[in-house]
């Protein structure tokens, strides 16, 4: 997300930054690019406006004109004012009210709301240890309900049963008796979508609200629909009191005008990304944190988050056990961490949220993909236990039975063990005394692209 806008940008504040000055003829030039920039991402012409008189009138004030580093005071500016378009903070859900909480999500079809249901009901099992119970009340869509009862299945929620033939506003009714009954604390109702707004849709839907009262009514919407996606929340809000939308398809959206519009048309906050198919692709909105990715500051904070949540620590502490008892880094441990890199969303969301990744060549991204982790993960589970152990057995014969094991070729098994060795070497030097500060002096600061730790 935001790929373009972010290249467009850093380009755009590159320049300004290395100035020893600011004029008003420099920062014109510079947010007429920023305009542009925001323009192709498709974020609608009313927020461009707002959002460079704001930085023009903050950019122009002495504070700026007299600092000694002006240009990189500019970049806070836009920093600042981004954030603020979006929102300035995570506005998470409001679950402190007398259980059952019901969450009622809207949206139109196509846009993603089902599988968000289950990602919602995930998030809050999870994150929140809430009890979720989840019910279709889309009798219109084939499958719908039938779809929502797998996917409660795989997120492991209490699923409502309903049926075609039912009133959505009785389905909406007895789902909420029955997680009464059963002191479910959330309640997350799925609604019926359609192609474009009407009427009709939008009586059903309020006549659900009426009967529930939900605490969270959340409008699910489609991130590739640009600024067009801000309108239809809008055209949403102003028939129901939503309290927060979800932007879905994240992954797929390079340019990003829907994050940065939706808050400033609708008024209401961006309370989720969904960021892949996967139910554990859902991800708090943090406007600062977004913000900071889009000038390519990264996300170390989302990333230190990811990886409390996903790593498992008691498979690291044995890692960290064996190197201090001098023991080697084999192939089994490789495997092993290969497994936590995928489990914290694969090198792409790693690569997203690390600094400093706009600096990196499009060559050695494309190059980093989850493809390659899962070739890598092949060929070593395609060796015998003795071979991940003493990977120096591994010769000409070796080589060619696991290639064909992993439907590989022999020189993608000479990548592997470069790259084993490497990391080997890296692992060698953390486990002696004083292990990592040395290997953070001899890799300059830097993180160990493509020449060593990550398998680029």
């Amino acid at each position: 997300m935001f790929d373009s806008l972010s290249d467009r940008l850093g380009a755009s504040l590159k320049k300004i930054r290395g100035q020893g000055r600011i004029t008003e003829d420099n920062i014109k030039e510079t947010l007429r690019e920023v305009r542009m920039a925001l323009l192709e991402a498709d974020v609608a012409l009313p927020v461009v406006r707002e959002f460079i008189n704001s930085v023009k009138e903050r950019a122009m004030g002495q504070d700026v004109l007299r600092s000694l580093t002006p240009g990189q005071v500019f970049v806070k500016i836009v920093n600042d004012e981004l954030t603020r378009l979006m929102g300035e903070a995570n506005d998470a859900l409001d679950l402190n009210h007398q259980p059952p909480v019901v969450v009622l999500m809207a949206g139109l079809q196509g846009a993603g709301k089902t599988t968000s249901v289950a990602k919602l009901a995930r998030f809050l099992k999870e994150r929140h240890k809430k009890s979720v119970m989840v019910v279709s009340a889309d009798v219109y869509r084939p499958a719908a309900i039938q779809q929502l009862k797998t996917l409660a299945a795989e997120v492991d929620a209490k699923f409502f049963a309903s049926e075609s033939s039912q009133q959505p506003v009785e389905i909406a009714r007895n789902a909420l008796a029955q997680a009464k009954k059963e002191y479910v604390d959330v309640l997350i109702v799925d609604t019926a979508g359609r192609l474009h707004i009407d009427a009709d849709m939008m009586s059903e839907i309020q006549a659900i609200h009426a009967a529930i009262s939900p605490s969270e009514t959340l409008f699910t919407v489609d991130s590739m629909t640009g600024q067009d996606a801000a309108n239809t929340a809008q055209a949403f809000n102003e028939a129901l009191p939503l309290t927060g939308v979800i932007l879905t398809k994240t992954d797929g959206d390079a340019r990003g005008g829907a994050a940065l519009s939706i808050r400033h048309i609708t008024g209401k906050p961006i309370k989720f990304l969904g960021v892949g198919e996967k139910t554990t692709a859902l991800e708090p909105f943090h406007p600062d944190r977004l913000v900071s990715r889009i000038l390519g500051m990264g996300d170390v904070l989302s990333l230190v988050e990811e990886a409390q949540r996903n790593i498992d620590t008691e498979s690291a502490e044995k890692l960290a056990g064996k190197l201090k008892s001098g023991k080697n880094f084999d192939l089994e441990d490789f495997r092993e961490q290969l497994r936590q890199m995928g489990k914290m969303g694969g090198i792409g969301a790693l690569m997203d949220k690390l600094p400093g990744m706009g600096q990196i060549p499009d060559a050695v991204k494309q190059q980093a993909n989850d493809g390659q982790l899962r070739k890598m993960e092949a060929m070593i589970d395609s060796m015998t236990v003795k071979e991940r152990r003493r990977p120096d057995i591994i010769k000409g014969s070796r080589k060619k039975r696991i290639a064909a094991g992993s439907g590989t070729q022999i020189q993608d098994v000479n990548r592997l063990l470069k790259q084993f060795t490497q990391m080997q070497k890296m692992m060698k030097k953390m486990g002696q005394k004083g292990g990592m500060a040395k290997l953070m002096r001899s890799m300059g600061g830097k993180l160990p692209m493509g020449g060593g730790g990550l398998p680029f």
